[in-house]
């Protein structure tokens, strides 16, 4: 009598990407006291905007209440936060925060 082995399937090796580390935005809010030319100036210095670019996203802050400043990993993002906060702390009370991107 003869058995039959059984004949191994071969497993696809399904490799799982790594999961990336979720993005945050630093996030301006608008205030009566901080002047234009302090926000442009701390979004060309500290998130390396061109003039042009800076000055739109300080409209967008001005017009709507709120925009993004750039969008960075955690660490990053908390560091730009703070330094823009330091920066304006003496003169303005500007609000920046740290919110996770969609």
């Amino acid at each position: 009598m003869q058995e039959t082995l059984p004949v191994p399937t071969q497993r696809e090796e399904t490799r799982a990407e790594p999961a990336l580390a979720p993005l945050w935005n630093v996030v301006f809010h608008n205030d009566d006291e901080t002047t234009m030319d302090f926000v442009v100036g701390v979004l060309m210095r500290y998130f390396h905007h061109s003039a042009a670019a800076a000055y739109e996203i300080m409209m967008t802050v001005h017009r709507t209440g709120c925009g993004i400043a750039g969008t960075y990993p955690l660490e990053l993002a908390e560091l730009k936060a703070e330094q823009t906060i330091s920066a304006a702390r003496p003169w303005y009370p500007l609000q920046v925060t740290v919110e996770v991107a969609d």
